[in-house]
């Protein structure tokens, strides 16, 4: 027998509450007809002002390199202008940005490059509970 999932049944939980859905909605996704400019796409400002510490700091190189990799955490993507973007561009830009994750266009592709393995996980396991509350 598979371990429960959740530790009350769902039913009790929303206790009549009906404004939260258990159903999932995948938006799609309608392309503008305006290619945005390529600096629309990300703020990078915060990430120079970092690598500019970082590069005239007097530390070792090894950490300079160690905390340049840890600035790109604060590039801020802009989803919506890189979507629009992708679908005006040739295709082997649009295959580079499938491979990065910055769209992401089916399932099977998102699988296959590795990014949906934990929500995968955590389907099998929510049909695991279905079919124990069942019984």
């Amino acid at each position: 027998m598979a371990k429960q999932l959740f530790f009350a049944p769902v039913k009790k939980l929303m206790d009549g509450d009906n404004k939260y859905s258990r159903t999932i909605k995948i938006p799609q996704y309608e392309p503008s007809n305006v290619k945005p400019a390529l600096y629309e796409l990300c703020d990078t400002s915060k990430y120079k002002d970092l690598l500019r510490n970082i590069n005239t700091a007097d530390i070792p190189d090894d950490i300079k390199e160690f905390l340049r990799f840890g600035a790109t955490r604060h590039i801020v993507f802009n989803y919506s202008k890189i979507a629009d973007y992708y679908a005006h561009a040739p295709k082997e830009i649009q295959r580079l940005m499938e491979e990065s994750a910055l769209v992401i266009i089916d399932m099977n592709d998102a699988i296959a490059n590795g990014y949906v393995k934990l929500s995968k996980r955590m389907k099998e396991l929510i049909e695991e509970q279905k079919i124990n509350d069942k019984k």
